[in-house]
């Protein structure tokens, strides 16, 4: 049996998308049409591209191995239908942490858009280990993340430069003097991200530098609810100067000055493949030459 390009995109989709449904679908193919297609696939290769446990699809370990050589093939075969086009399009796949989702890629994107009107965003948020697993999976073709990471398969270049801000509720007794000493910050209570997060990351990694040991009293994995829950005298809170900008500017939190170094780096996650996608190699050149003129 040959081995198509149809086939090859199959592979690929049930791998980003997770589900044979899912991949059918947007290849306009039926479920036992792909079914078959994927069978006869993993015949002419010699091996098992997924394992089947009940009405899941795991992906194996030879199929892992394949992945990025097939996805390499359909970003060549992308490059050849846009050859002689002058202009760029395609789905941009890009998966970013809170803090940059929310502050800052919007602002990117939709400048790159104007630039290249058809290309078409598809944007996920999540964690900082989230963008990992999304780009090791293939399911994105560029990443943005907050917090420190490593990785064997990906590469994690640094991009842009933040700084954590720890604050409090304007009626909470450090207001006054918007400060905060080793000993106060083992002495109140804290509403934090949750582990997993780049902004929880730096927060653990400057406590620990300073010796210190905090009293956690809740995590939460929405921004929103942690500068609620400060307001509502639940703890302090640290989160990106970013994601609090408008509330320190109308006095609805406090900034406390603190001995922690909350500095960070923002960065960029790509696999090689990144760089076989034309669409995805200029929205990395954009990024990494983009300055951000405003971050409120």
């Amino acid at each position: 049996m040959s081995i198509s390009i149809k086939k090859l995109q199959l592979f690929e989709a049930t791998a980003r998308l997770g589900k044979l449904t899912k991949a059918a679908s947007e290849l306009s193919l039926s479920q036992s049409a792909a079914s078959q297609a994927l069978k006869e696939l993993e015949q002419s290769l010699g091996y098992p591209l997924f394992e089947r446990t009940g009405r899941d699809l795991l992906i194996t370990e030879n199929g892992l191995k394949s992945l990025p050589k097939v996805r390499q093939i359909s970003d060549l075969l992308d490059s050849l239908k846009l050859a002689n086009l002058n202009t760029m399009s395609g789905v941009l796949r890009v998966v970013a942490s809170a803090t940059i989702a929310t502050y800052l890629l919007p602002q990117l994107i939709a400048k790159f858009v104007k630039i290249y009107p058809e290309v078409i965003p598809e944007i996920h948020i999540g964690n900082t280990q989230m963008v990992i697993d999304y780009l090791d999976k293939g399911k994105a073709s560029i990443g943005l993340i907050e917090g420190p990471a490593v990785h064997r398969h990906l590469q994690i270049t640094p991009w842009q430069v933040d700084k954590l801000q720890i604050f409090c509720a304007p009626e909470h007794s450090l207001a006054e003097k918007a400060t905060i000493n080793l000993e106060q910050l083992q002495q109140y209570s804290w509403v934090l991200r949750e582990h997993g997060s780049g902004t929880r990351a730096i927060f653990d990694a400057a406590i620990e530098q300073m010796g210190a040991q905090i009293s956690l009293g809740i995590e939460l994995t929405r921004q929103s609810a942690i500068k609620e829950s400060v307001k509502a005298g639940l703890g302090l809170g640290c989160l990106s100067q970013l994601s609090i900008a408008e509330e320190l500017n109308n006095g609805g939190l406090i900034a406390l000055h603190s001995p922690l170094n909350l500095s960070r780096r923002f960065a960029l996650v790509t696999n090689k493949n990144s760089y076989h996608n034309s669409l995805a190699q200029t929205f990395i050149d954009y990024l990494m030459d983009e300055p951000l003129t405003s971050r409120g």
